[in-house]
């Protein structure tokens, strides 16, 4: 397995763990109407730093760039009009998200507050199923369909990248 694979894959059981606390935190403010607004904030920066800029921004520099240069049309298709429109709705759900626990913490309204329970929950099951693509069809596609030396370019780019993030 490439490194670059198996870090995307670690990325994704970190994000999956978050999904749930999200969800938690949902039910929470569903049952016992429990609003912590620096929690939902907190999520969304989590979501921006994290899933977005750290995870998101990896692949699409690196893996899906290599996918889309080398594998031809099948390989654009499912990067350009399925992970990347993915990625966008994912970021849509966020954006709408702080929207509304912004409105929910000034208003106290229930609108506010349905909106804030249905784009959290759909960013959550929304990036589940995403992660579930990438780790059972995207990820395998590319190991296997990618020239070895395309994989050892990859691996080779994503090693500096990392050793340019630790120091």
């Amino acid at each position: 397995m490439m490194e670059l694979v198996k870090t995307l894959r670690q990325e994704h059981d970190e994000i999956w763990a978050f999904t749930e606390r999200m969800q938690q935190m949902c039910v929470d403010f569903m049952e016992n109407n429990q609003f912590d607004e620096q929690a939902f904030r907190q999520a969304i920066q989590f979501i921006r730093e994290f899933a977005d800029k750290e995870h998101h921004q990896k692949e699409e520099r690196l893996l899906f760039r290599a996918m889309t240069d080398e594998l031809g049309s099948l390989a654009v298709n499912l990067i350009q009009h399925g992970m990347l429109v993915e990625h966008d709705q994912a970021r849509l759900y966020v954006s709408d998200l702080e929207q509304a626990v912004t409105a929910y913490a000034q208003t106290k309204e229930a609108v506010h507050k349905l909106n804030i329970l249905a784009n959290a929950t759909s960013y959550c099951a929304h990036i589940r199923r995403h992660i579930e693509k990438e780790n059972d069809a995207v990820y395998p596609f590319a190991e296997r369909s990618l020239k070895p030396e395309t994989i050892a370019a990859l691996e080779q780019e994503f090693a500096l990248e990392q050793q340019n993030k630790n120091n």
